[in-house]
């Protein structure tokens, strides 16, 4: 299994295998974009286990993550979910977003996040027992969280916990270098963008800007767009619907990558 690129910033790798090796649950916290996705399919690359991501969204249930029965050629028969599978399998199960979830979805997994390490599948009767390869994996962004999306104390509790963030402007620039192929220049112009806008981000923008769409950027300025366009497309469009914010950032765009 090749490993997809990763740059750490500091101990996660080794938080991660610590975890793994010891059967315990993680949770990890961060901004959208920030690599949190991509790190963990670097160590399940790096741990070669199998790997079932969920989107967790308002309409997920249980039984979406253990499982269904449903009819097929005149008979019913009983269909895995990605967290039974993940199970059954010694994988690596990351459940993305996990406040978006209903709350009652979030109680299936109370029995793998303690010494038990079982998943009760209650319409067949059955009881998993976790392999020692198994993993649980969840993360949210505690930017989004309120008063009705929060993450209970008594489920936060069950897991080990790393704080991710944007990284350094070294770290970031290499790896926007290493993602989009772009020069070291024009990737710093990307990174000093960056630090500019997200010092508005408690102004007029709800979100931050991301690691993600600073590549994205790159990745049109690579192709040959023009860097002002492939900057508003890439990165002042996603943040704001507002127009007056949308002139303001560009003319932070403006001054940055056009600075000579």
């Amino acid at each position: 299994m090749e490993l997809p690129f990763y740059q750490p910033q500091s101990n996660e790798v080794e938080l991660f295998e610590h975890a793994w090796n010891k059967q315990l649950p993680l949770l990890i916290k961060g901004p959208t974009g920030c690599g949190k996705t991509r790190f963990i399919q670097y160590m399940a690359a790096r741990l070669q286990r199998p790997l079932y991501t969920v989107a967790c969204h308002d309409d997920l249930t249980a039984t979406d993550l253990v499982g269904r029965h449903l009819i097929g050629d005149g008979q019913t028969y009983w269909n895995d979910g990605p967290l039974t599978r993940a199970v059954r399998e010694g994988a690596i199960c990351y459940l993305d977003e996990i406040v978006e979830a209903r709350k009652d979805t979030t109680v299936v997994l109370h029995p793998l996040t303690d010494d038990r390490r079982i998943l009760p599948i209650e319409r067949t009767g059955e009881i998993l027992s976790a392999p020692p390869e198994f993993m649980l994996v969840v993360s949210y962004n505690p930017g989004y969280q309120n008063l009705l999306k929060g993450m209970k104390p008594s489920t936060r509790q069950r897991f080990l916990s790393i704080q991710f963030n944007y990284p350094d402007a070294e770290t970031e620039e290499r790896i926007i270098c290493q993602e989009s192929g772009i020069d070291e220049q024009t990737s710093a112009r990307l990174v000093k963008l960056a630090a500019a806008l997200r010092r508005l981000k408690d102004h007029d923008l709800e979100e931050s800007t991301s690691t993600r769409l600073l590549i994205y950027a790159a990745d049109l300025i690579q192709a040959g767009f023009d860097p002002i366009s492939a900057c508003r497309a890439a990165i002042v469009e996603p943040l704001t619907d507002e127009p007056e914010t949308i002139n303001a950032l560009m003319e932070v765009v403006h001054m940055v990558m056009q600075d000579e």
